[in-house]
């Protein structure tokens, strides 16, 4: 997301920016896992911190500014043409997996798509890979996992995948070399 959390955040929160994200992000944890809905918890928090901009015009803002990168996206469309399967495994709560699926277009770029919260799991958590190799349709050995944190990595090379640790920020470049050491021509 272009500028961060904070920066989509700030406009409407001002130096309590952090505070109300932190909140937050412990309440939306159980939604994650398919446990209630995230909303009626963003709605309470704007109540509580004064905000009167509209539930939709701030969860929008903050929670759906998704800005897709083309050469991530060239990449899964490279894999997918060299006949190699891509997947998506991502904590999301069901109102922005559902923006992710008909906005974004997610569901038609990879192969399988796992959301944590249809899953009732989420990453790190074992039950989650389990349910992703299950719908992926092959063991845990013959997937190649790659996240931007290191906690879901380790969860799922404890569940027996492989799995590498790259971000956005480690360029695209390097993703090419995490791919290459597993003989993956993504070209």
């Amino acid at each position: 997301m272009p500028g961060g959390w904070e920066a989509a955040a700030e406009p409407y929160l001002g130096e309590r920016t952090m505070e109300f994200l932190y909140r937050l992000y412990k309440e939306e944890l159980p939604s994650l896992a398919g446990q209630g809905d995230f909303l009626p918890l963003v709605a309470a928090a704007l109540t509580d911190f004064g905000v009167t901009a509209p539930l939709d015009e701030v969860y929008s803002a903050i929670w759906l500014r998704i800005k897709p990168v083309e050469q991530s996206f060239a990449i899964v469309r490279d894999l997918r043409r060299n006949g190699y399967g891509v997947h998506l495994g991502t904590n999301q709560e069901r109102n922005r997996a559902a923006h992710m699926r008909a906005k974004l277009g997610y569901d038609a770029l990879f192969d399988v798509s796992c959301y944590s919260w249809e899953f009732g799991a989420r990453k790190p958590d074992l039950a989650f890979f389990a349910e992703a190799a299950r719908r992926i349709g092959v063991g845990p050995a013959a997937i190649l996992f790659i996240d931007d944190s290191a906690s879901n990595v380790a969860g799922a090379r404890d569940a027996g995948f492989a799995a590498e640790q790259w971000a956005l920020a480690d360029g695209h470049d390097a993703l090419h070399a995490l791919l290459a050491k597993y003989g993956v021509a993504a070209t």
